[in-house]
């Protein structure tokens, strides 16, 4: 070749480099997201570690159409839940971690949070102001995550609250009970649902409540938020203090010892599994389930296949004596993180986060968590129906579902499912209504060693307890005692730590 063509040449490939851009994205360009687009390079990759929930790989038909939709190639190696954390902590141990690391779950957050004061993962914080989408990620749970009260991920949404009443409606209506407006008429349902013959067989045999042994998800801490308690920890004489200082945690137990002596909620609770619990609903013995309420879906179900007449119902404001309030989880099923090691400038880190920013477009978003329309779901009235084939679903779907950034309630016109069950819509209208009223955990994002170490086998203790006063076993006396021996055997160290570290938080 001759050397006269060579200027010609470099000329050429630098145009194309100007076109291309260095690292393969194109900010600015138009793409059928919206927002920031990038142009696919088919030379630039994204790598992304993505929990694998069923039991093959799927096919790389939304793959591809999101690759289309971004503008970004990707590369996302999918690793089976059960290998998943081995998978990580080798790729920690030999520097070969991806450019976004989805968590296991939301339980694998505190044990990275070492790492990440270790430098391991990029601060985001900072940055988001300029991504319009993530910008829109909800603060509480935004606090849930962070770290020291700086932020280093991206979270998959849950619902904050999904937690009320499910109660047989028939038996309401026979007895011309609405639903309970006050902590009083919740009293009063159930002691008419024990003796006041609701299901006419003329023998007293059934019961108000049906509860397990779960002080979390069973009844007792949605009746608790009911009467005012803080939800895990909160302020008293501006310190942290955990629920079980509070009178209203005591008031909770004696509103569920009153139960218990007065045979309005099935007696052997405290050792009742879940389907134990559910079985006494369905099988017409007791008239109420205090726990998420979009269980009502196969309560009913199952219920209506023991007796077609009956029906149930949700409600979820009950007043107490602080007003309305209902416990709020952290609101995360998941964080993703950024490694330093794979993401090594500032603007790079932008350029994935622009990625991230798209994913909660309308358009990208429904696309990984519904599919494909005509093939996967389709719309009426604006609503999403699934296919029926649920093998095609979660072959091709269901995997990509573990990429969606936030959810519903924080992307805009996001698809909501249309439910054939009347109550199930209920159910959901309500769950969104309970974020009106959230108890949040102040202590969600804190840290204590002793937690760590200790917290789980000392928290028995006041489990253990509180069953005892529940049952008429201790007294306050007694459950004071026990209160004071959690206290001597770490319990106060962990409560000084908590202390420290949301002080901490306030000063960073």
């Amino acid at each position: 070749m001759s050397m006269k063509w060579l200027p010609c040449m470099l000329a050429g490939l630098l145009m194309m480099m100007l076109l291309s851009g260095c690292s393969g994205f194109l900010t600015g360009s138009a793409n059928p997201a919206g927002g920031q687009g990038h142009a696919v390079n088919d030379n630039v990759t994204l790598s992304i570690f993505a929990n694998l929930h069923t039991a093959q790989i799927p096919k790389d038909t939304i793959e591809l159409l999101l690759e289309e939709k971004t503008g970004v190639k990707l590369d996302i190696q999918w690793i089976p839940n059960d290998s998943y954390d081995e998978k990580v902590n080798a790729s920690i141990a030999t520097g070969t971690l991806p450019q976004a690391m989805y968590l296991k779950n939301a339980a694998s957050l505190p044990a990275y949070k070492d790492k990440i004061r270790s430098g391991m993962f990029w601060e985001i914080g900072p940055y988001l102001h300029e991504f319009p989408s993530l910008s829109g990620l909800k603060p509480e749970v935004m606090n849930n995550i962070s770290v020291d009260g700086k932020l280093y991920g991206l979270y998959q949404e849950r619902a904050l609250s999904r937690q009320g009443l499910i109660y047989r409606k028939d038996w309401a209506d026979k007895l011309s009970l609405s639903a309970p407006e006050t902590l009083d008429e919740l009293y009063e349902m159930l002691k008419a649902f024990t003796e006041n013959d609701p299901d006419g067989n003329g023998i007293r045999d059934t019961i108000g409540l049906a509860d397990r042994s779960d002080l979390i998800y069973g009844a007792f801490k949605t009746v608790s938020s009911y009467f005012g308690t803080p939800n895990g920890w909160g302020f008293m004489d501006g310190a942290l203090l955990p629920e079980f200082m509070f009178p209203e945690y005591i008031h909770t137990m004696a509103f569920f010892r009153r139960l218990h002596e007065e045979g309005l909620i099935n007696r052997n609770f405290p050792v009742t599994g879940k389907a134990d619990q559910q079985d006494l609903l369905i099988n017409g013995k007791a008239g109420m389930y205090i726990g998420a309420m979009g269980d009502i879906i196969s309560l009913e179900a199952k219920l209506k296949t023991n007796n077609p007449t009956a029906s149930l119902d949700v409600h979820n404001r009950v007043h107490g004596p602080k007003g309305y309030g209902v416990w709020a989880a952290q609101g995360y099923g998941t964080v993703v993180l950024f490694p330093k090691s794979a993401v090594r400038t500032e603007e790079e880190l932008k350029k994935v986060l622009s990625f991230f920013d798209q994913l909660m477009s309308p358009e990208v978003a429904n696309l990984i968590y519904w599919g494909v329309e005509g093939k996967h779901y389709e719309i009426e009235n604006g609503m999403a129906i699934p296919s029926g084939d649920q093998k095609l679903t979660d072959r091709d779907v269901k995997p990509y579902q573990a990429l969606l950034i936030g959810g519903p309630s924080t992307i805009g016109g996001m698809l909501q499912p249309k439910f054939s069950l009347p109550a199930k819509e209920k159910a959901e209208k309500l769950t969104l209504d309970n974020e009106s009223m959230l108890i949040n955990d102040p202590a969600a994002p804190l840290d204590s060693a002793t937690f760590n170490e200790r917290g789980v086998r000392l928290y028995e203790r006041i489990m253990d307890a509180t069953y005892l006063f529940m049952l008429g076993m201790i007294d306050e006396d007694g459950f004071q005692a026990e209160v004071d021996r959690w206290l001597q055997e770490g319990g106060q160290q962990i409560i000084d730590e908590y202390n420290v570290s949301y002080n901490k938080g306030i000063a960073g």
